[in-house]
């Protein structure tokens, strides 16, 4: 991955042609498919004085990548960070992970394969927190089931690594905000499989 790039409105119109909007708000796009398959992620700067202008999410999200395959754990896979002219929006174009959300998967499961799946959910995440990974926005629609039955993350912006395994303070932080959707924690709560495993798995 090259640094920054600026990005003229000629060139961003060009990138977005024929592009499938994947994610938008009142104030325009967040999630593009462009046509080659790749995914372009737009953040925008909110206020005038920000810490955003000088470290922007596009490239903490580039950055997060990086360090998460370092430490084995898969995610996208970065192409180009951009900045973008006469916007006040930076960009990140990505390669996707193949494979669904945790959030398109539990649904369609029995019983006993809910269970297996939350005893997977549990080990992985013990998992990132004994590599010393702080996922902030930890929920089921971030977390993909790949075609080998393993596990990535996306949407990766917002993180924080550590060199040892988190403490207890952290991974309990971690685990309250996963509490938080109910949507996901419906499939982990049926019995105390996610707990056990968990606590068993934590390093």
């Amino acid at each position: 991955m090259s640094g920054m790039q600026r990005l003229s409105s000629t060139a961003y119109q060009t990138l977005i042609e024929g592009a499938e909007v994947i994610e938008q708000d009142h104030v325009g796009y967040k999630v593009l498919k462009l046509k080659d398959k790749t995914f372009l992620k737009l953040f925008r700067v909110k206020s005038t004085i920000s810490s955003a202008w000088l470290r922007p999410y596009s490239v903490r999200f580039a950055r997060n990548a990086s360090e998460l395959m370092a430490r084995g754990i898969k995610t996208v896979d970065i192409i180009s960070c951009y900045r973008l002219e006469r916007y006040k929006n930076t960009a990140v174009h990505y390669r996707p992970l193949p494979g669904r959300t945790l959030r398109q998967v539990f649904p369609a499961l029995n019983e006993d394969e809910t269970r297996a799946l939350a005893e997977q959910v549990a080990r992985y995440i013990a998992h990132l927190h004994a590599k010393g990974i702080y996922f902030r926005s930890l929920h089921m629609g971030n977390i993909l089931k790949l075609p080998d039955d393993t596990f990535g993350l996306i949407d990766i912006a917002d993180m924080r690594f550590s060199r040892s395994p988190l403490k207890e303070a952290l991974r309990l932080r971690n685990l309250h905000h996963l509490a938080r959707y109910k949507q996901d924690v419906q499939y982990l709560i049926k019995d105390q499989t996610f707990c056990a495993t968990y606590a068993g798995w934590r390093m």
